[in-house]
């Protein structure tokens, strides 16, 4: 199926490694203009050469601390160069597994900068533009933990459940001008073996999040017993950003974690 997303101009931030890079692989092979934002510029260079190599129309890399409101103005205006933008995915990220009890108020002040100030910040610059344009997606990448909580996730399911409401109000507020709203909500989702993972990365240290034998457990308790790969959140990231494919979805929230949540 024909996507028509070549020539589209789309942004995704986090795509220096994981989930937002096999994003913005996607949209490479659909002959997008994309804007990599990320911090970590070396790794995210080395995904646009990948991209660009895939079939991307353009790339460029905004190093942006997506935290930062004046940071993400700017690169919302660098991306600009590439016309009008036409999408975005969210796909930064950040989390330390551990008991609530265990936490800080510093603690929950980061993860609340990056999980969800980063999507009030992104989305505040770009709705003015795609109000003008009549139409524009934006896609969250949001989390099962958000949908029915998880054990030493409190915080980061906390505020991917702000992101969910957030998105859908946003949904419901600016419809009228052809803009669609939608999440995906990974499971466990590993970086692929052969990917170099930035130090910025909760996958920085993998076995500070899973042991092996913690991963093996996770997989069976899933009813497709297996683990999420990248590219399986990438897959309906790029669909939900398709105008032609996706243009009568908005608002919703989609789990993408081999059947772990089944909300209704």
């Amino acid at each position: 199926m024909d996507l028509k997303l070549a020539g589209q101009s789309v942004i995704v931030t986090g795509a220096a490694s994981n989930i937002g890079r096999a994003i913005a692989l996607g949209f490479a092979a659909e002959g997008a203009k994309i804007t990599i934002a990320d911090l970590d510029e070396t790794l995210a260079n080395q995904v646009a050469q990948t991209a660009s190599d895939r079939g991307a129309a353009e790339v460029q890399v905004v190093k942006t601390d997506v935290t930062d409101a004046a940071a993400v103005a700017d690169m919302v205006a660098t991306a600009g160069q590439f016309g009008g933008i036409h999408a975005v995915v969210n796909a930064v990220g950040w989390d330390q597994l551990m008991f609530f009890t265990d936490t800080t108020p510093d603690f929950w002040q980061k993860i609340i900068k990056i999980n969800y100030m980063s999507v009030l910040n992104l989305t505040h610059a770009l709705l003015p533009g795609m109000i003008d344009q009549g139409e524009g997606s934006f896609v969250c990448i949001s989390s099962d933990a958000s949908r029915q909580g998880e054990p030493r996730e409190a915080v980061y399911g906390g505020t991917k459940a702000a992101v969910n409401a957030f998105m859908k109000t946003i949904a419901k507020e600016n419809g009228r001008f052809g803009i669609r709203c939608n999440l995906v909500c990974p499971g466990v989702t590993l970086p692929d073996p052969e990917e170099a993972v930035s130090d910025n990365s909760m996958w920085a240290k993998r076995d500070a999040m899973f042991t092996e034998e913690q991963l093996v457990k996770v997989a069976n308790a899933m009813p497709l017993k297996k683990i999420g790969k990248p590219q399986d959140i990438a897959n309906a990231a790029v669909f939900l950003s398709s105008r032609a494919a996706a243009g009568h979805i908005t608002g919703q929230v989609l789990s993408v974690s081999g059947g772990y949540s089944m909300a209704g």
